[in-house]
């Protein structure tokens, strides 16, 4: 295969330093972007919502423990495989998460509800269509008990 090698646009500042697996709802980042990307930034402020794309530069993919496992490890989820969950240990160390939009300035997008750590090298940010990202989806009933506590 190919090898792909991708160059961060901007880096997570939050208070989160350690990784975890609840309450992500409550902390409210800022991506700030290495200059050259600046500008880009123009117009997301007329959006309620982007998708985060970032790398999991803390993550530790082990096929024998990750390729199929319970999410975040807990008895009562059913034994599945690691692209059937969002788990933060994957093949490729790719995050990705909708987050609400609270401000835009200058070099620095403010967000609440990125589940990544402070220092997270950031990749990409694509502003939230809801004609494209929220279609009549469905999950199975775990998905429902995982997230509970989660946002």
């Amino acid at each position: 295969m190919t090898e792909i090698v991708m160059t961060p646009i901007g880096k997570v500042q939050n208070d989160v330093v350690n990784r975890k697996d609840v309450s992500w709802g409550e902390d409210t980042s800022s991506i700030v972007l290495e200059k050259e990307y600046v500008s880009g930034l123009k117009g997301l402020e007329d959006f309620s919502h982007a998708i985060i794309f970032f790398f999991l530069d803390k993550a530790k993919y082990e096929k024998e423990k990750h390729l199929q496992r319970r999410p975040q490890n807990r008895d009562d989820m059913p034994l599945v495989g690691i692209f059937s969950q969002r788990g933060k240990d994957r093949p490729n160390r790719i995050g990705m998460t909708s987050v609400e939009i609270v401000s835009v300035s200058d070099d620095t997008l403010v967000v609440k509800g990125l589940d990544a750590v402070d220092g997270t090298p950031v990749l990409d940010i694509k502003p939230y269509y809801p004609v494209y990202d929220k279609k009549d989806a469905t999950v199975p009933e775990w998905v429902d008990r995982l997230m509970e506590h989660y946002f």
